[in-house]
C-alpha cells in the first residue's frame, strides 16, 4: 500500500473528550464535527480516535460487546428524530453542571439519561418520523441483518439479565446460543409485538449511530480531514460475537502481553504480564473460512474511517496467552510458574502458539502474520492501515509491515542507535511518529518525570535511566546534546518537541490534544480499572478556544508548523 500517501499531521482526540454547548456530559458526533472544521482550518490532516464500538460495563473502548455495533453514548441527541427542544433542555437541567461541566465523564448517569431520551424518541418514531426516515430504517435492518440479528438478541438478553453482559452468569434459560434463540422464540409467542419492539429498539439505535457517523465521514471527505479509527486486536469475552460465534474463539486462553518491568505500579504485570481477558482466535478455522469475521469487521469500520490503526498488531503473528481469566489474577500473584501450573491443569502462560525462540518459529510466525494481514488489507481496500507495533517486537515484524505498506509506530525516545536517538530525518517513511499513545503520559508529565528520575527524586537506582531518557528526547527535539542539563518543561520546550515530530520523515505524525495545549491529564492508566480511565474531557469548547487568545494562538502555531513541515 501506498507510497503515494502524502505526509500528514494528526491529533489524537478520543470521542468522549470534546465538549460543546448543549452536550449531555460526553463528546458526541456534533462536537467532533466542530473539531473537524477546526482541523481543516489549521491544516490537520486527520483526527485520531479510539475505538467507537459499544462498550461493556467497564466503559473501556478496548472491551467492546460487539465488533460492529457502535456506542450510543456518542449520539448527538438534537439529531435524533422525535425529541423536542423542551425534552433536551429538561435532560440537561436534570444532569446539571456537576455532570455536564465536570472534567470527567459520568458514564452511568449520562448513559441512563441518553437511554431514557432514546426510549422517548423510539416511542414517537412511528408517529413523528418522515417516510424517508422509516424507509431508511427498514433498509438498514435488511442490509445489516448478518450482524444485527445476533447483536440485537444479545442486547435484549442483556436486558433480561438486568443489564449484565456477563453471559456465563446469565440464567440457565438462555445461557448458550441454542437456548437463547429458543428462549426468544418462546417469549415472542407469549408476548407478541411488545417483545419484538423491545428488540427492534436496539436496531433502531444502531441505525441512528451509523447514520450520524456516516454523515461525519462525508463531512470529513468534504473538508479534506480524515477520521482515523482504531481496531483492537481482540474482542471482549462478554460480547455478542463470542456468545454466538464460539467456533471462532478459543475460550480456554486469554490474550495479553508478556511481563514488563516498566509498570512499577503493578506487581502482576511485572511478574506475569498483562492479561487482557480477550479470547484467542481459532486462526485455523478462520483461515479455512476465508476470514469472514475479520472482513465484516473491517468493512463496517471503513464505512466511517478512511484510515485506521490496528491495536497490538503483533497479535497477528503471535500473542502472549494466559490459561486463566483476569478475574483470577490475584490467585497467581507471587506463585512460581510450577505452582501456577498446578492450578491450570499443567498449562502455563506462554506465546501462542509458538515463541520466537528459533529461526524456524520466526519464519512460521511471520508467514502466519503475512497471510492474516493480507486478508485485512484486502478488506480495507483504499483505507490506510497503521499498525501499533509497540512492546516485545520480534525483529522480523517491522520489515514485514513495511513490505505490506503498513506504517508502524515510532516513539522517538524509545528508538536509539549506538546510544543516541534516531533523529526524525532518519525515521522510515512508512511509519507513524508520535510521543505517546492513549496509554502514556503527556509530554509535560513525561519530560518532568525524566527530569525527576535523573535527579534521583524517584528511585536512586533509576538515575542513569532518567538521564538517558531525558538526553534522548532532548536530542530528538534538537534542544541539547549529551550530558547537558535540560530545562524545565516550558512552552518553548513543548514546541521544540512538536516541531521536531512534525518535521520527521514519517508518513504520519500525531500529537495528543492534551499535548497541543500543554495539559497533564491522562486518558488511561494501563493495568488499572475505573478511576479516571477513559473519562477525560477538554475544559473548553471550540467556541471557547476561538475567544481565548492563548488557546487560539496554539492552534494557529500548529497550523503554521504543519505548513513549514510540508505536511
Amino acid at each position: 500500500m501506498n507510497a503515494s500517501v502524502k505526509r500528514s499531521a494528526g491529533v489524537l482526540l478520543p470521542a468522549f473528550s470534546p465538549r460543546r454547548e448543549g452536550d449531555l456530559g460526553i463528546g458526541d458526533t456534533r462536537a467532533l464535527s466542530e473539531w473537524m472544521h477546526w482541523a481543516a482550518a489549521h491544516k490537520v490532516g486527520f483526527l485520531q480516535l479510539l475505538p467507537i464500538n459499544e462498550t461493556g460495563s467497564d466503559d473501556s473502548p478496548y472491551n467492546a460487546i460487539s465488533s460492529v455495533a457502535l456506542e450510543p453514548l456518542y449520539l448527538t441527541m438534537e439529531d435524533v428524530p422525535g425529541l423536542s427542544a423542551e425534552e433536551l433542555a429538561t435532560a440537561r437541567a436534570k444532569l446539571g453542571s456537576e455532570v455536564i461541566g465536570d472534567r470527567l465523564v459520568h458514564y452511568t448517569t449520562v448513559r441512563t439519561m441518553k437511554r431514557m431520551l432514546l426510549e422517548i424518541a423510539y416511542a414517537q418514531f412511528p408517529h413523528s418520523a418522515s417516510v424517508v426516515e422509516k424507509q431508511e430504517f427498514e433498509i438498514f435492518q435488511r442490509k445489516e441483518a448478518t450482524w444485527l440479528q445476533d447483536y440485537t438478541l444479545f442486547r435484549w438478553l442483556m436486558n433480561r439479565a438486568h443489564g449484565s453482559e456477563a453471559w456465563d452468569l446469565w440464567p440457565k434459560d438462555f445461557s448458550d446460543p441454542e437456548l437463547a434463540r429458543a428462549y426468544w422464540q418462546n417469549q415472542r409467542i407469549k408476548q407478541g409485538d411488545a417483545v419484538v419492539r423491545e428488540r427492534t429498539f436496539f436496531s433502531w439505535v444502531q441505525w441512528l449511530c451509523f447514520r450520524q457517523w456516516r454523515a461525519l465521514r462525508a463531512l470529513g471527505d468534504e473538508l479534506g480531514v480524515k477520521l482515523m479509527g482504531d481496531i483492537p486486536i481482540g474482542i471482549s469475552y462478554y460480547s455478542a460475537d463470542v456468545f454466538f460465534q464460539r467456533e471462532n474463539f478459543d475460550l480456554d486462553w486469554c490474550g495479553g502481553a508478556p511481563p514488563e518491568t516498566m509498570f512499577k505500579h503493578d506487581r502482576f504485570i511485572q511478574q506475569w504480564g498483562q492479561n487482557w481477558g480477550i479470547p484467542l482466535y481459532r486462526w485455523e478455522e478462520m483461515t479455512e473460512q476465508g476470514y469472514p469475521w475479520w472482513k465484516q469487521r473491517i468493512a463496517k469500520l471503513t464505512e466511517i474511517f478512511s484510515m485506521f490503526r490496528i491495536d497490538h498488531i503483533l497479535g497477528f503473528y503471535r500473542i502472549y496467552a494466559f490459561p486463566w481469566r483476569p478475574q483470577r489474577n490475584l490467585e497467581f500473584l507471587d506463585l512460581s510458574p510450577e505452582e501456577a501450573a498446578n492450578l491450570t491443569a499443567g498449562r502455563r502462560a506462554q506465546w501462542a502458539w509458538r515463541p520466537d525462540d528459533n529461526e524456524e518459529n520466526k519464519r512460521a510466525n511471520c508467514a502466519d502474520g503475512d497471510h492474516r494481514l493480507r486478508a485485512i488489507l484486502e478488506a480495507a481496500g483504499d483505507c490506510e492501515v497503521i499498525g501499533e507495533d509497540l512492546g516485545c517486537v520480534p525483529e522480523y515484524v517491522r520489515p514485514h509491515l513495511e513490505s505490506l505498506g503498513i506504517a508502524g509506530f515510532r516513539i522517538p525516545h524509545w528508538d536509539s542507535r549506538d546510544g543516541h536517538v534516531i533523529l526524525g530525518e532518519e525515521l522510515p517513511e512508512c511509519s507513524f511518529a508520535t510521543y505517546a499513545t492513549h496509554d502514556h503520559d503527556t509530554l509535560s508529565s513525561l519530560w518532568e518525570g525524566f527530569r525527576a528520575a535523573a535527579a534521583g527524586e524517584i528511585d536512586p537506582d533509576a538515575i542513569e535511566e532518567g538521564k538517558s531518557n531525558l538526553r534522548m528526547i532532548g536530542e530528538f527535539a534538537g534542544i541539547a546534546e549529551a550530558d547537558i542539563v535540560l530545562p524545565v518543561y516550558t512552552h518553548e520546550v513543548r514546541w521544540h518537541l512538536i516541531e521536531a515530530l512534525l518535521q520527521s520523515r514519517s508518513r504520519y505524525a500525531a500529537i495528543m490534544i492534551t499535548d497541543l495545549y500543554g495539559m497533564s491529564d491522562r486518558f488511561n492508566m494501563p493495568g488499572t480499572l475505573g478511576g479516571e480511565n477513559w473519562r477525560f474531557r477538554l475544559p473548553f469548547t471550540i467556541d471557547d478556544s476561538k475567544k481565548d487568545r492563548t488557546l487560539g494562538a496554539e492552534a494557529v502555531k500548529l497550523g503554521k508548523t504543519i505548513i513549514k513541515a510540508n505536511r
